[in-house]
């Protein structure tokens, strides 16, 4: 990678892509904020990690309208304004997650509420390869583990969810089809961005080098407000996040892009901020792996053209792999995790007497779980290895214990030995305010892949008023 300064404009005709959220749980006011101050001609809102699918699933197993992203609702609320007073403005989201189909009904029913029960809602399936695992495998598909190699075998019976990581296909079909919001199952995330430049400027699916560049696009602003201050390394207190910026992707069809952001809103985009976005989470440079491109990052140039802007250059595309990646979720027993303060001159070394203490009790109650972990927060546990500056004997740490097992019954007693520590445990020992912590289920991550052959996106659009009456359209 190589970054420069130049004053450089984008020349050609280019479409704004932004996005307002990085995970389900990003800020709500960010969708808003950016469509009211960014002139988007795309809002892209990116909720999915690898096991959301599994607790989207969990959901819908007891509801059957659920199974999407519940936030999606409240922000379909929100947008209802810059909806009606922005004709152009298109929304492409993963929402959907394990229920497209439930989410476009329930928000269906929302715009119809504020008057806009004509708008056009398109949904993308095709990735919920779980109730086509024994088909699959029957026609050749392994699922082995791509990163130990393990049979599926394995964990065959305690699958909850398998979802492959569909391309930009669906959206662009989609958005052909006149869709001007547009809602789907699992999709690389960079995807969402590819589709609407893809469906805007006719490009060919043999383009690689402009897919390649759309894909960067969407990699450095799948993230949210990662690449417009958030977690900078170099980050300082001027560089206001209280208010800060969602990112924009501004992308031509020649396959030129430039990050921006809203510049009523804090933030900083950087050449140094979208640095660190463009290697995250990326694996080899040279080969980023997605449905629609293979996308080589290690020529790509940054230069920053003026305050708050950065044009990206020169990435480079191949065909992508014959296999798409599969998320498989797996039940994998239980776990709990329960802290306690203590304070004092000796805080450190009474924390881990705390610790072991607890693991004792339960021992000589004849509970041993499967796995244990003491840790002690403020004391350099977090950071194994790293040297301890300033004061190495705080006067206050946090004790946390975790525990797993195949049994809800021995995290049921692990978690009852931390109130006794009150009264029968070292001194110090206080901030012991909050209810006993809770067992809960441990879903484990299975990557794998499956051939691009098996998997196809599957499209359907309708008004809101006709996805209102479809079923699943309660909440």
């Amino acid at each position: 990678m190589q970054h420069e300064l130049a004053t450089i404009t984008l020349a050609m005709e280019s479409i704004r892509v932004g996005n307002g959220a990085g995970f389900w749980g990003d800020n709500l006011d960010a969708p808003r904020r950016l469509c009211e101050a960014g002139r988007l001609d795309y809002l892209t809102l990116e909720y999915l990690a690898e096991l959301t699918m599994s607790i989207l699933a969990h959901q819908k197993s007891r509801d059957p309208s659920a199974g999407w992203v519940s936030d999606f609702g409240d922000v379909v609320d929100d947008l209802i304004h810059s909806l009606q007073t922005q004709p152009g403005l298109k929304l492409v989201t993963n929402a959907g997650g394990m229920n497209p189909h439930g989410c476009a009904a329930a928000i269906a029913r929302r715009l119809g509420q504020k008057g806009l029960a004509g708008i056009t809602i398109g949904t993308v399936t095709g990735d919920d390869l779980f109730p086509r695992l024994d088909e699959l495998s029957r026609a050749g598909e392994p699922f082995a583990n791509f990163e130990t190699g393990q049979s599926v075998d394995a964990i065959r019976d305690r699958i909850v969810s398998a979802n492959a990581y569909l391309g930009a296909a669906g959206i662009v079909e989609a958005l052909a089809r006149g869709a001007r919001i547009v809602v789907t199952g699992r999709v690389a995330d960079a995807s969402l961005t590819l589709g609407p430049a893809i469906h805007e400027f006719g490009w060919d699916w043999r383009d690689w080098d402009r897919l390649a560049a759309a894909t960067v696009a969407g990699h450095l602003i799948e993230c949210g407000a990662q690449c417009t201050g958030g977690m900078f390394s170099a980050w300082r207190p001027e560089i206001a996040l209280g208010d800060v910026g969602y990112p924009i992707a501004e992308i031509a069809d020649d396959g030129r892009v430039a990050i921006t952001k809203p510049a009523t809103n804090g933030g900083s985009v950087t050449v140094g901020t979208v640095a660190e976005q463009l290697v995250y989470e990326i694996g080899d440079p040279a080969h980023y792996l997605t449905p629609d491109v293979d996308t080589d990052f290690s020529h790509v140039r940054l230069l920053q053209t003026e305050t708050d802007r950065v044009e990206v250059s020169h990435a480079r595309g191949a065909a992508p792999p014959e296999t798409l990646k599969v998320s498989i979720a797996y039940q994998d027993g239980f776990m709990a995790s329960a802290t306690v303060v203590l304070c004092g001159p000796n805080a450190t070394q009474n924390a881990r007497a705390a610790g072991t203490i607890i693991l004792n009790r339960l021992a000589h109650a004849g509970v041993k779980p499967a796995r244990t972990h003491v840790e002690i927060l403020g004391a350099g546990d977090t950071l194994p290895g790293m040297p301890i500056t300033g004061d190495s004997r705080p006067w206050d740490v946090v004790l946390r214990v975790s525990a797993a097992d195949p049994s809800r019954s021995v995290l049921d007693r692990f978690v009852r030995e931390f109130a006794p520590l009150v009264t029968a445990g070292p001194p110090g020992v206080t901030g012991y305010t909050g209810g006993r912590a809770k067992p809960r289920p441990v879903l484990a991550y299975w990557p794998t892949t499956v051939s691009r052959t098996h998997v196809q996106p599957e499209v359907d659009v309708k008004t809101a008023e006709e996805w209102a009456h479809t079923a699943g359209a309660s909440e």
